[in-house]
């Protein structure tokens, strides 16, 4: 039986990776741990994080701050899955432009093991967060705010704005923007050997929607 190739090849020889796996059944099984374990990371970080939202509204929500924190958990556990599905569906279609062949199945491979560097990216996230929370200056809300919108928004404003969290926030979209660069130099070399794909049109399938995940996140750090 043909073994697998490492999954350190999926991060420094992804061309080869999958070349070699192309000639092998379709597993959804290792693609699927690599994106729970991604979850796992990311839910560490959005506990953290949702902390932060709780101290803000613990006047107004008073006993709510372990609910908000799951829930924001649960979400960053959650979201990968819809991220596996939406870009798989994304890379998908465009290559069906260019008359692409091989399975779904192929593709949510594909993804799966390009989100590799995203677990990377997580732990860094991690740690950052960890260094700055501790720094940053959380206003609370109170339940006569909850009547004046206008001060909902400057308390909101405020937060976002202490230095320490602007930091961070730069630090975490410079690490998301360098990570998701990675994982799509990974999806190149997969959507070209699993689709059929020529170079430059596995280039363009994966690139597009890249590019415009990252002018959009750039945009969003730019209007805070």
């Amino acid at each position: 039986m043909k073994m697998s190739p490492s999954l350190l090849n999926v991060l420094i020889r992804p061309d080869a990776f999958f070349s070699n796996r192309v000639t092998e059944n379709e597993s959804l099984k290792i693609p699927a741990l690599i994106i729970l374990t991604g979850g796992i990371a990311a839910a560490m970080n959005g506990y953290l994080l949702g902390g932060l939202s709780a101290k803000m509204m613990a006047d107004v929500m008073p006993g709510m701050d372990t609910i908000i924190s799951v829930s924001a958990m649960a979400f960053a556990l959650i979201w990968p899955f819809i991220f596996w599905l939406i870009a798989a569906g994304v890379f998908y279609l465009i290559s069906s432009l260019f008359k692409g062949q091989g399975s779904f199945n192929r593709v949510l491979e594909v993804v799966g093991y390009g989100y590799l560097p995203q677990i990377a990216g997580s732990i860094i996230t991690l740690i950052a967060a960890i260094i700055y929370i501790p720094r940053i200056t959380v206003p609370t809300l109170t339940k006569a705010a909850l009547e004046d919108p206008a001060l909902i928004e400057q308390v909101t404003k405020a937060f976002l704005h202490d230095p320490a969290m602007m930091e961070l926030t730069q630090i975490t979209t410079l690490i998301a923007i360098v990570f998701m660069l990675w994982s799509a130099h990974i999806w190149i070399f997969g959507m070209k050997h699993t689709r059929r794909l020529s170079p430059q049109n596995a280039a363009i399938c994966v690139g597009v929607p890249v590019v415009l995940y990252v002018l959009y996140t750039i945009y969003n750090l730019g209007v805070m």
